[in-house]
């Protein structure tokens, strides 16, 4: 198995135990307001439902030979934080299957972008523009991508932060130790 293969795998794993939590969240819990954010549980669940569609732009982009770093269509930098608030405030009113479901459609297209990534593509490096709580950063994208296809745990751990009675039941999948250094640089008092 190839480490692109294995990115993905680790990926679907994920996306599967995310979704089964999700789904068992009750409609006061999908509400709770996450401490250390200004976003409710469901809010997380947007995220992910969304961000497949620049980190799929950036894989394009790599693959292109163009700058990695995402740029909005003037060419000015692109605001993750702006772009992500907008995403979720534009689907608070949607259920989780409706959430779930533009998560695997994002996902399905950012699945093709990323396996479509060749060697020379995986030992370029990226330009993380950075965001409201790290700097700007250059990464060499196979450190980036090992990282990354963490994404739904880690938001699974932020979740959490709102729900402490469920946290039990994923400590397992939570104990990974990149899940709990980004835990701790993002939410220092957690």
């Amino acid at each position: 198995m190839s480490d692109l293969d294995a990115i993905v795998a680790e990926l679907r794993a994920h996306r599967r135990r995310f979704d089964a939590f999700c789904r068992s969240l009750t409609e006061d819990e999908l509400e709770r307001p996450v401490p250390q954010s200004t976003w409710l549980v469901r809010d997380f669940i947007a995220h992910l439902a969304t961000i497949d569609v620049p980190v799929a732009e950036m894989f394009r982009a790599v693959r292109a030979g163009d700058e990695a770093g995402l740029r909005t269509p003037d060419g000015n930098r692109f605001d993750v934080d702006d772009w992500n608030e907008k995403q979720v405030q534009e689907r608070r009113g949607k259920t989780v299957e409706e959430l779930l479901s533009e998560a695997r459609t994002q996902r399905a297209s950012l699945e093709r972008e990323l396996l479509a990534l060749t060697e020379r593509d995986l030992s370029e490096t990226i330009r993380f523009a950075g965001d409201a709580k790290r700097p700007p950063a250059t990464i060499p994208l196979m450190v980036y991508l090992r990282g990354w296809c963490k994404h739904d745990p880690i938001h699974a751990a932020d979740m959490l932060r709102a729900l402490p009675e469920r946290a039990d039941s994923l400590r397992d999948w939570l104990e990974d130790p990149v899940v709990a250094r980004y835990q701790q640089a993002m939410n220092p008092a957690s």
